[in-house]
């Protein structure tokens, strides 16, 4: 009989963190993909116009994604390469920002898939121009997505056992 004391469980240790899973992920584009595509109909039931996707839209997820991928590069710099220590404080901000931002991100990726789907077919006038603009702030949000993981990666310590 072994003692759960001395023996470490099966997992992380106490105090840490796993890492985003993709099912969860995954999960919140689906709720991104089916409100993306709900927005179209919604809209033409109330009778007023679907929203346009600007320019803006995708150029500010990619700023967040130039920013998240900045603060990746610094992080794993400071943690994996110079192996210093973050303060505690910026450690767990670090990643606190990484997880929110991953996880809105994908549910931002799915709603603009999802929006980009319910024009495919439809007569409307700007009916081309939204579906590739939505594709784009997609991709974006996907851009934004890769960036935040890569920061929650870069603030993975070893163990002290290793």
């Amino acid at each position: 009989m072994t003692d759960p004391r001395r023996d470490p469980p099966d997992g992380p240790s106490p105090g840490s963190l796993r890492p985003t899973s993709p099912l969860t992920l995954l999960g919140w584009a689906v709720v991104g993909l089916a409100i993306g595509w709900a927005v179209h109909p919604g809209a033409n039931s109330l009778g007023i116009v679907p929203p346009l996707v600007s320019i803006a839209q995708p150029l500010a997820l990619v700023l967040l994604a130039a920013i998240l991928g900045y603060v990746a590069w610094a992080t794993h710099r400071t943690v994996q390469v110079r192996h210093e220590r973050l303060a505690s404080h910026q450690a767990v901000n670090r990643l606190v920002i990484a997880r929110a931002c991953a996880l809105v991100a994908a549910l931002v990726a799915g709603g603009y898939v999802g929006y980009a789907l319910s024009w495919i077919g439809d007569p409307a006038e700007l009916a081309d121009e939204r579906l590739v603009r939505s594709l784009v702030a997609a991709g974006a949000a996907l851009v934004a997505l890769l960036a935040a993981l890569a920061l929650e990666r870069a603030c993975r310590v070893r163990d002290d056992d290793d």
